[in-house]
């Protein structure tokens, strides 16, 4: 249970890193790169203990590692897709306010 408490850790600190880091980040909130970042930290870590690759020598540093990673890595990519689609999105509408 504790690598669970570490993952969920890891994993959003590194969605607000993530965040932190991208220059668009006032275009959308602190809490969706972290919750990304969990909800894929969450779901690799289960699925992973649940397929019997955790607690098994040799294998223990899957469900401790991976899930980090992967939870990291989708925190990157919310930001990078949300961040450009959010300012494409923004831009267009306020031209079409200003057009009016």
């Amino acid at each position: 249970m504790l690598s669970l408490i570490v993952v969920a850790t890891v994993t959003v600190a590194a969605g607000v890193v993530a965040w932190a880091n991208d220059k668009r980040h006032a275009k959308y909130g602190i809490s969706v790169p972290a919750g990304v970042a969990l909800a894929a930290g969450m779901l690799s870590w289960i699925i992973f203990v649940a397929a019997g690759l955790g607690y098994q020598p040799g294998l223990t540093w899957i469900p401790w590692v991976l899930p980090m990673v992967i939870g990291s890595a989708a925190a990157v990519a919310a930001v990078l897709y949300l961040g450009r689609h959010r300012t494409r999105q923004d831009t267009a509408r306020l031209t079409a306010i200003l057009r009016l």
